[in-house]
């Protein structure tokens, strides 16, 4: 009897402990923390190639790294005095994209305007003097050259800028700070805007886009989704006192960069026509007042000596009369066309015969002595070597 209660002790006793060890489980795993935080699946695989999501996505990526290489950050250095005529060296930062393996590299102008040095920091790193083979103040376009030093030398393709569509995709990549590259995307917002150089030249045809120009990233390449340069980034607006980028940035079409290349490359500068006249455009008001036969256009004062006008033979005015208040000098011919476009103001022609090459021809439609004429002017080159208009 004792024996049988001392085992029913025992027993009772080892059943409270096993339950004493559940137990005691039971409320650890209760008790236990939760975690600070949910992993995915993506998160797991940390260690293997990120998948894209998206096609567009996969689209950027591989844009990224196959360009970028080819991108550059250019540092300038400039000269300043100061109050006591004390040299004080400034530097400033732009972006650049190689376009061929001489290690020519097309970028803005005003990155490198007025710099005494040039130093190029390739994707890899490395440091590499610079100089300046061609600039085009007119464009804000310039051509610089490193030596690579036999190593091979990534490049940018070169695409098309005359079948752009608003709203088609495009990619921004600078290389600011000569560490990472950078990209930003966007959109074609519009074409054929307009904008002004720093010398006052305006520049056609300009592309604009909301993918983020940011600073330092001028003179990068602005590309498509095949990842072919079709324009050249230069400027932002931005309002008063903000200095950033709010969606509206600006890139040089590259059709405009093809076309003066190689003269930037051969020549330093860019082989212009020399046609240049003075005149009054014409409105309504003052073709009534003079009884002329055309309501707008240009009313030609006079032809540069040996410019491209005076050697077609375009008269200037003769004699003085007094119109309203003003003398005005009369009597000359009036261009009204200029290729099939029409002429109402001397910006007008000049953009014609900006994007004519030495030796073009130029179809003005004229009126002379209020007679309706056609007058072809072979166009010469401007013969002051040297000069950035």
């Amino acid at each position: 009897m004792i024996t049988l209660r001392l085992r029913t002790f025992v027993l009772l006793l080892t059943l409270a402990a096993v339950l004493a060890w559940i137990a005691g489980r039971l409320l650890t795993r209760q008790l236990a923390p939760a975690p600070y935080f949910s992993e995915s699946p993506s998160a797991a695989a940390a260690d293997k190639p990120y998948p894209p999501v998206t096609q567009d996505e996969a689209n950027s990526i591989e844009i990224y790294q196959r360009t970028s290489s080819a991108v550059v950050n250019i540092t300038s250095t400039t000269v300043d005095f100061d109050f006591f005529f004390n040299a004080m060296p400034k530097q400033g930062s732009g972006s650049g994209a190689i376009i061929d393996r001489q290690g020519h590299i097309l970028t803005n102008y005003h990155v490198v305007e007025g710099a005494g040095a040039l130093e190029v920091t390739l994707s890899d790193k490395r440091k590499l003097k610079a100089r300046v083979i061609g600039a085009d103040p007119s464009n804000d376009l310039a051509v610089i050259k490193i030596d690579p030093a036999g190593k091979a030398l990534s490049v940018v393709q070169l695409g098309s800028s005359s079948n752009l569509q608003v709203g088609q995709k495009v990619l921004a990549i600078g290389n600011p700070f000569g560490l990472e590259g950078t990209l930003t995307t966007g959109v074609i917002s519009s074409l054929r805007r307009t904008i002004r150089a720093e010398n006052g030249k305006m520049i056609d045809d300009v592309i604009q886009t909301d993918a983020a120009i940011n600073p330092g990233n001028s003179g990068g390449p602005l590309l498509n989704s095949l990842g072919e340069l079709i324009g050249i980034n230069t400027q932002i607006f931005s309002t008063a006192g903000s200095g950033g980028n709010i969606g509206i940035g600006f890139a040089i079409p590259v059709n405009t960069a093809k076309a003066i290349i190689p003269d930037l490359i051969s020549e330093g500068r860019v082989r212009r026509a020399f046609a240049r006249l003075s005149g009054y455009e014409l409105t309504p008001e003052l073709a009534q007042a003079l009884d002329l036969p055309v309501d707008h256009g240009i009313l030609v004062v006079r032809t540069q000596r040996d410019d491209s006008f005076s050697r077609a033979g375009i008269c200037g005015g003769q004699r003085t009369y007094l119109v309203g208040n003003s003398l005005m000098i009369l009597g000359g011919d009036i261009i009204f066309e200029a290729d099939g476009q029409s002429i109402s103001s001397m910006a007008e022609l000049d953009r014609v015969i900006d994007k004519k090459r030495p030796g073009d021809v130029v179809n003005l439609k004229i009126y002379r002595q209020g007679k309706e004429m056609n007058l072809r002017v072979p166009l010469i080159e401007r013969s002051r070597p040297g000069l950035f208009l």
